[in-house]
């Protein structure tokens, strides 16, 4: 509809609108942050009584966007000009449009239910994203994730483009409440209420079920587009599947958990490709066999199937070149950890439930157990001690006893000891946070009594430990979801004299920051994490999983302590030694192998994922002008 043909009456509604904003944002506060302001439901009340005429119901879409639009306009009016907000006029600018959308994905949704060919497809897509979601370790699915997914790409190729978003979509929440169902057990210990941590997770997954629903419509739009009478942006399909998880991968909202390549944990011979390939080649390797297996299935006649056969060829090289790597010398479980240069270490696996562990009623008996099994279990010439992140349940600023307790083991057994702990610098008067907050690690030494040294945690779990963004729009730091409300680090320490580097619970994940202590010359990874968040679940098996990716990928020996489990050593090429159970009292000792084996991915990985987010960038960039294109052509 062409703006002059609009009817007199959706001006007056504009102007009307216009009018109480005007008026609401003449009459805010002077007070930094978030406020309330009741005077912000004037342009809400304005707009509803011109629902009356019948003009303003039929052009009701546009009447809502022009509403939430001048909303929108005055909220960033009144941010940009005073860095405050008001918690009314955010409301009432989302939830019309978020309940308008709401409606019209239930209509949407009924109309698929209705169809008999929608059914199907949801039915197909289900199939092959509920078996994936049983794939990750501790199930033993992974191998079979080459051929999976065929049903989910029959449904695409197949199927029109909304019945594939249809199935896709549902089928992808299924899948992603396999994959993340454990952070239910949040709400056991949060302290932001139980009903909106549940509504935090659905949203979490409806998110995460959105990318799958992206790879769908990109994939619809790539079958039906030539170049030179090939399907170029099809057969390069694959890459984009691999950038687009790559974008999970950096920023803010980072949450690289569960991409697809992670289903093959579960054997250490198909593991050793990643050396080479890294994690994005699995991934790559996943998506490229299942479309070749479902285009094999569509081609007319027995000897034109062959593509079928492609799963069993790519798991046949990664075993054959497995088996070859394993084979050598050096390749033998924790190589060389016997020699003079390896460090004795022990591992203090606690297991004190998340439920108790901030309580300070308790916090003397959480001391007195844990430094209890170090003086008890730790033999003689251990090299280094690891408590757990946050072994030490406060500010540790905040309890000179315990620092000076663990001088006191330091010395006692002549060890280096590692312990997690809460940290915080208090800003200048007038700074809008009054203290900085950091989740960190700190090491203590027997031949620095006096003093110890920190690492803070880099990569802050979004929403739980940090709200994205809050350091480009510092209001954000006004909202109170329950969250950690950290500040992330900058630095990679490597520590002598064994050259190893701290990594707390997430920092383990990204590769990027392994390769990084790398560069500066470690040669051992020691993790530190509490898993006893998530319950006794899948998630802690998923944890260690991602952990050894990185010990194989870049060849970095690892030490991983949970404080409830699941601990373990890992060598250079994946192999695990002195695995606990979960919720067991543990102290693991043995002397672990340093770095000596270079990889190909390890000097080479930083590269292929930044190439990956530019093809990323690149082919969304020529879809959009060859799809115009091959539009206008039809």
């Amino acid at each position: 509809m062409q703006l002059k043909a609009l009817p007199k009456i959706y001006w007056i509604c504009f102007a009307t609108i216009l009018v109480a904003e005007v008026i609401a944002f003449a009459l805010r506060p002077d007070e930094p942050g978030l406020y309330i302001l009741n005077y912000q439901y004037l342009p809400l009340a304005a707009f509803v009584p011109f629902f009356i005429a019948r003009s303003i119901r039929q052009n009701f879409r546009r009447s809502l966007y022009t509403y939430s639009i001048l909303q929108f306009l005055f909220l960033a009016i009144d941010y940009l000009s005073q860095s405050h907000a008001g918690l009314v006029q955010i409301a009432l600018t989302s939830i019309p449009v978020f309940i308008y959308w709401l409606v019209l994905f239930a209509i949407w949704n009924a109309r698929h239910v209705r169809s008999a060919t929608s059914r199907r497809a949801l039915l197909l897509s289900t199939i092959a994203w509920t078996l994936f979601g049983f794939a990750f370790p501790p199930f033993p699915l992974g191998p079979a994730t080459l051929l999976i997914l065929v049903p989910w790409f029959i449904v695409l190729n197949r199927y029109s483009r909304s019945e594939a978003i249809f199935a896709t979509f549902w089928s992808g929440m299924v899948y992603n409440t396999i994959n993340y169902y454990w952070i239910y057990n949040v709400m056991n210990v949060e302290t932001a209420p139980s009903g909106l941590i549940c509504f935090g997770v659905l949203l979490l997954i409806a998110f995460f079920s959105a990318y799958a629903v992206f790879a769908a419509f990109i994939y619809t739009v790539v079958r039906e587009i030539k170049i030179g009478g090939h399907r170029w942006l099809l057969i390069l399909y694959p890459l984009f599947f691999a950038g687009l998880e790559m974008t999970r991968t950096r920023g803010d909202f980072a949450f690289p958990w569960s991409h697809l390549g992670y289903t093959f944990g579960s054997n250490l011979e198909v593991l050793q490709m990643l050396s080479v390939i890294g994690i994005f080649g699995y991934t790559f390797l996943i998506i490229a066999s299942n479309m070749i297996v479902a285009k094999g299935i569509e081609r007319p006649g027995i000897r034109a199937k062959w593509p079928v056969l492609t799963p069993l060829v790519i798991l046949l090289v990664l075993l054959v070149h497995g088996n070859i790597v394993l084979s050598r010398a050096d390749a033998q479980p924790f190589y060389g950890s016997d020699s003079q240069e390896a460090p004795q270490i022990a591992l203090i696996q606690p297991s004190i439930q998340q439920g108790e562990k901030w309580s300070k009623e308790r916090y003397d008996r959480i001391i007195t157990k844990t430094f209890g099994m170090v003086n008890d279990s730790v033999p003689e010439n251990t090299d280094i001690i690891i408590l757990a992140e946050t072994a030490i349940p406060d500010h540790i600023r905040r309890q000179p006893k315990t620092i000076r307790q663990l001088h006191g083991l330091a010395t006692r057994h002549q060890a280096s000891v590692m312990t997690g702990a809460l940290d915080y610098k208090r800003n200048p008067a007038g700074s809008l946070r009054r203290f900085d907050i950091y989740n960190a690690s700190f090491l203590f030494t027997p031949d620095d009594p006096d003093h110890f040294k920190r690492y803070i945690k880099k990569h802050l779990v979004p929403f739980s430990e940090r709200i994205p963004f809050d350091d480009i729009f510092p209001i954000l730091n006004y909202v109170d979801l329950g969250e950690g409300d950290f500040v992330p680090g900058k630095e990679t320490p490597v520590y002598g004299p064994f050259k190893w580097t701290p990594f707390i619970c997430y920092d383990a994940i990204f590769g990027d920051l392994v390769r990084e202590a790398i560069n500066k010359g470690s040669r051992l990874m020691v993790n530190i994490t509490n898993d006893g968040w998530f319950g006794r679940s899948t998630a802690p098996y998923q944890h260690l999983n991602l952990v050894r990716y990185r010990a194989i990928e870049n060849g970095m020996p690892t030490a991983r302590l949970a404080n409830s489990g699941i601990t373990a050593f890992i060598d250079q090429y994946g192999h695990i030694s002195d695995k606990t159970e979960i919720f067991t009292d543990r102290v693991v000792v043995r002397k672990m192998q340093l770095k000596t084996r270079d990889t190909v991915y390890q000097h080479i990985g930083d590269t292929v994922e930044t190439i990956l987010l530019w093809f990323f960038a690149i082919y969304l960039l020529a879809i959009i002008l060859l799809w115009k294109k091959f539009r206008t052509l039809q």
